[in-house]
């Protein structure tokens, strides 16, 4: 288990659930089991920030044109944006993760890596203090964070999406080669849709699909990139939090 190993790297990292949509769902209730987003005027070629899992069901997302959005879900709510208030969830959050570690990597106002490898709250236990830390979280700024544990960033980031939302998900490292063999190569940071295209038309699916290629190979056709396709199909990542 991450927990067991003393000498191992212990990365949590945590996200926010649909961070600005639950700020508003938090201080409005009605808003909560509807769809509903936050973004620009849909007469004013506003775009959706973020929206709510009600809203994902029409297919609303994130760079969305709100009023394509729109369309997609007529009765979508559409809230303007507050900064002020999103920011101050943000410095909330930020300030719980640090009772627990200094070394705390923010990716977003929302979102953030946490090295608690050397960490004595709960005896070193990565679990519970992500179970604490969600805890805290929910209580004291009224939203849902879900976490991802392991041994490194890559496996710690991927794991977070995997129980949305307000999940937890540990990767022992024992289990991470398993873990990455089903996942599509879109979850390697760097892989968009362009590379995501020229992999497939290389019948390049999913992280398993890479594991047999030579890694000269990978870089012959890649170049850097071809590098980190290799290490990350194997779950391995040697960044560190910062």
């Amino acid at each position: 288990m991450v927990d067991s190993l003393p000498n191992m790297r212990k990365i949590i990292h945590c996200d926010a659930d649909c961070f600005f949509a639950a700020i508003e769902m938090r201080d409005d209730p009605s808003l909560r089991g509807i769809p509903m987003a936050v973004g620009g005027d849909p007469s004013r070629r506003g775009v959706i920030s973020t929206c709510n899992y009600e809203a994902r069901v029409f297919g609303v997302h994130s760079a969305l044109a709100s009023a394509y959005a729109k369309k997609l879900c007529p009765q979508l709510v559409i809230i303007p944006h507050n900064m002020a208030k999103y920011r101050l969830a943000a410095q909330q959050l930020k300030e719980i993760f640090y009772d627990y570690t200094e070394l705390v990597e923010p990716l977003s106002l929302d979102e953030a890596f946490l090295d608690v490898s050397s960490s004595q709250d709960y005896r070193g236990s990565a679990t519970l203090i992500a179970k604490d830390i969600r805890r805290r979280v929910e209580s004291e700024i009224g939203i849902t964070v879900s976490a991802g544990i392991s041994s490194n960033k890559f496996v710690a980031k991927v794991a977070s999406d995997w129980d949305k939302p307000n999940g937890l998900t540990v990767v022992e490292p024992s289990k991470i080669k398993g873990f990455l063999h089903q996942l599509p190569v879109k979850c390697i940071p760097g892989v968009g849709k362009k590379m995501q295209a020229t992999l497939q038309n290389l019948d390049i699916h999913q992280c398993a699909d890479i594991l047999p290629i030579n890694k000269l190979e990978l870089i012959r056709q890649f170049g850097k990139f071809g590098n980190r396709l290799y290490h990350f199909a194997r779950g391995e990542d040697a960044r560190v939090v910062s």
